[in-house]
């Protein structure tokens, strides 16, 4: 059984009906993917999947581009490989699918809202993309000694800022609605900003179900 931690409902619901996996729903943020990957191997899953959606940081991944990465890395300097042959299997079974990214994944505590920012870690790291719950997903493998995967799918582009009602709307592990909508109404200009990102969320949603359907390669031949 392969354990699958996604930070969103909707990202998990991407996965449809696949056999073999036990998904949890962790809300966003490095403590709570943490408790759900404990929760998973306390179970007795076999293997780790971080699962989900990510920002852009390499200014050529566009929406809908697949990120397979070699590696997770902190602002810290920790460094977490992903397990070499099943990221090999898996990305021979996404066939037709866009060739995936497999540049090293940033992964920390806090979103990087703008593109100065996203520049910034960029050039710091050379990371291709950043989450917020892959680096305690791997963490908890590499502890429990089990192969780790991440799958991502990048939502916003590099150039991309995310508007601050957002970030502050997902601040407590999930997304309120009501600080979202107390947020837009200080900030009217950031509708147009969120319908574009709900947009490209459902591009990256739709990826990830092609990615489902491809089938998920078991973690060891």
């Amino acid at each position: 059984m392969i354990g699958i931690v996604a930070a969103l409902g909707a990202e998990a619901r991407t996965l449809g009906r696949t056999e073999g996996i036990d998904v949890r729903v962790s809300g966003i943020g490095l403590d709570a993917a943490s408790r759900a990957a404990r929760s998973l191997a306390d179970a007795g899953v076999s293997a780790l999947i971080s699962w989900g959606v990510a920002g852009g940081l390499d200014p050529a991944l566009r929406p809908g581009a697949i990120v397979l990465p070699v590696a997770v890395i902190a602002d810290d300097g920790r460094r977490y490989p992903t397990a070499a042959p099943w990221r090999e299997r898996q990305a021979a079974l996404l066939g037709p699918l866009p060739r995936p990214c497999s540049g090293e994944l940033l992964s920390r505590a806090a979103a990087l809202d703008g593109a100065a920012a996203k520049a910034r870690a960029f050039r710091a790291t050379g990371a291709v993309a950043v989450d917020m719950e892959s680096l305690a997903i791997a963490a908890v493998a590499s502890e429990r000694g089990l192969p780790f995967l991440a799958l991502r799918v990048i939502v916003d582009a590099a150039a991309d800022e995310l508007p601050r009602a957002v970030i502050a709307a997902s601040a407590g592990g999930g997304l309120r609605f009501g600080p979202l909508a107390a947020g837009l109404l200080r900030s009217p200009p950031e509708i147009a900003a969120l319908w574009r990102l709900a947009r490209r969320f459902g591009i990256a949603r739709g990826r990830l179900g092609q990615i489902a359907r491809a089938g998920l390669a078991a973690p060891s031949p």
